[in-house]
């Protein structure tokens, strides 16, 4: 049942949350569809065709019954369904995503591999670790730009480009941007994880017998070491869909992320909520996807989650 009300519970209490935030913040959308020109009538009957003449919380009610049916609504802005306002978006963050999850995972938790295995490397590890947590993606994307498109020409500094290479290579350094901190995470995370493993009485006992180092780092720090790497993994696979606004926005992407600034700054609820509950979906799922990796990784686990 846990499966159920948990993730629908989150659903429920973010978008009403968005939902409310849109409805008390200054501005008003009908004044953003119809302009300064139309009149008091207009201005009424558009606001009662929208809903807005409604309270607060009928309105989250339409639109939840909506919504179950299939129907996001239709876009203040574009005038047309949200669903083909969001499809064409949703490839170009699908794939900003994916290219900085795989920089992650692999810089990430190939850095904390060696920083946690090889005990002379860890504290060029740990500074490189240092240096890049403290970058936020804006200004590394700041600096990605002014370096590699800017002076030395060797990127594009604006634009998704067509699907194919001319895509990767748009997106390389959005994806570096998006990646750097969450780089430096992953390898903290792995590195203590697999630290902690090492000093475990048990791996201790199977290296003094005599056991092969390789064997006893793969069947006992490796495996044991994955449940909080793999946690961390989820969380930062969540996360980045919310902090693609930021890099897209300064690389001029046409994603999701810089639709729901645009969609946020004209007051454009379906559209904003409809994204809101796509990043909670996200979160959700990637939440799922751990707890079952948690499983196969310490069987342990399943016993512990029955009797609960």
């Amino acid at each position: 049942m846990r499966w159920i009300v948990i993730p629908l519970g989150t659903v429920l209490v973010t978008t009403f949350l968005v939902f409310a935030a849109l409805s008390l913040t200054p501005g008003d959308p009908v004044a953003q569809i119809l302009g300064g020109k139309a009149t008091d009538e207009q201005r009424a009957l558009l606001r009662q065709q929208l809903g807005l003449d409604q309270p607060l919380v009928l309105r989250y009610i339409n639109w939840v019954l909506a919504f179950v049916r299939g129907d996001m609504g239709t876009s203040y802005t574009y005038h047309t369904p949200v669903s083909s306002v969001i499809a064409p978006r949703l490839e170009i963050t699908i794939q900003l995503v994916t290219f900085s999850a795989l920089i992650i995972f692999i810089v990430g938790i190939g850095l904390g591999l060696l920083g946690g295995l090889a005990i002379r490397i860890r504290p060029a590890v740990a500074g490189v670790v240092a240096l890049l947590i403290s970058v936020p993606s804006y200004v590394a994307a700041t600096a990605l730009l002014g370096v590699f498109a800017v002076s030395l020409r060797w990127f594009p500094s604006f634009g998704a480009g067509q699907p194919g290479v001319d895509r990767l290579w748009h997106l390389t350094l959005p994806a570096i941007a998006l990646s750097v901190s969450w780089v430096a995470y992953m390898t903290q995370i792995s590195m203590a994880s697999i630290d902690d493993q090492r000093a475990k009485e048990h791996v201790r006992t199977a290296i003094g017998r005599g056991l092969p180092t390789r064997v006893v780092v793969r069947k006992h720090v490796l495996r044991n070491a994955g449940v909080p790497i793999v946690t961390a993994a989820g969380l930062t696979l969540a996360a980045l869909v919310a902090g693609s606004v930021v890099v897209e926005t300064a690389f001029t992407l046409d994603g999701v992320g810089s639709l729901l600034v645009r969609s946020v700054g004209t007051k454009d609820v379906p559209v904003v909520l409809a994204i809101s509950v796509l990043i909670v979906i996200v979160y959700v799922v990637a939440m799922a996807v751990v707890d079952l990796l948690h499983v196969a990784l310490d069987p342990s686990l399943r016993l512990r989650k029955g009797r609960v």
